[in-house]
């Protein structure tokens, strides 16, 4: 029996087909790789922020109790040397091996750097050539803000004079704030903060 010729329809794909799905394949495929590197990238960053954080925790602790046992120098010299915003200068027997060091942090750019200085002779001297500065982190986002606050010992209840200003700093501290901001990416709302108070145990009075 006999049948009309039914009209022939190609199964496969053209080429503009092809094409196209493998344009549509490639885009997909991108946006799929930019997302695990951003992803792996914020992790990355956050990793980094919490190493950072904690190590410098842990400076800003030993920092902290060098501050607390601040003392007079071997050469006599008043325990506070220096008092500013963003440096300190002080004496204290950092290592308790009975001789009283002089000790500088700073910052420097984004740098939060400590120098330590051992007595020399009798009388003792403190030569700045022997410094060894060591670099805590190189994460400070400070900026112009400060590092080191100073009151007085009637802070809290005198917030008219606190924290206080130059020059009173070296005669009228009795106690101390630390604060810093860290970050390893330059984004002030990822900014992580350390802040420690501490009282100047030879300098306190009634705290």
């Amino acid at each position: 029996m006999k049948t009309k010729n039914s009209p022939i329809t190609d199964s496969g794909f053209t080429l503009i087909e092809v094409l196209i799905t493998s344009s549509i394949l490639v885009v997909l495929g991108g946006l799929v790789l930019t997302l695990i590197y951003i992803t792996t990238r914020t992790r990355l960053s956050t990793f980094q922020n919490l190493m950072n954080v904690d190590q410098t925790n842990s400076q800003v602790s030993i920092m902290v109790r060098e501050l607390r046992n601040i003392q007079t120098g071997d050469n006599a010299a008043y325990p506070l040397e220096k008092a500013l915003d963003q440096e300190i200068i002080f004496y204290s027997d950092m290592d308790y091996d009975g001789e009283t060091e002089k000790v500088r942090y700073t910052l420097s750019a984004n740098q939060f750097v400590k120098g330590v200085i051992e007595p020399v002779g009798f009388p003792a001297t403190y030569p700045s050539a022997n410094e060894k500065v060591k670099i805590l982190t190189e994460d400070v986002r400070n900026g112009i803000d400060p590092i080191f606050y100073y009151y007085n010992g009637d802070w809290p209840a005198d917030t008219l004079n606190n924290p206080l200003a130059q020059p009173v700093r070296l005669s009228d501290t009795k106690l101390m704030k630390v604060y810093l901001k860290l970050n390893t990416e330059d984004d002030p709302s990822s900014d992580f903060i350390l802040e420690s108070y501490t009282q100047l145990r030879i300098l306190k009075e009634n705290l």
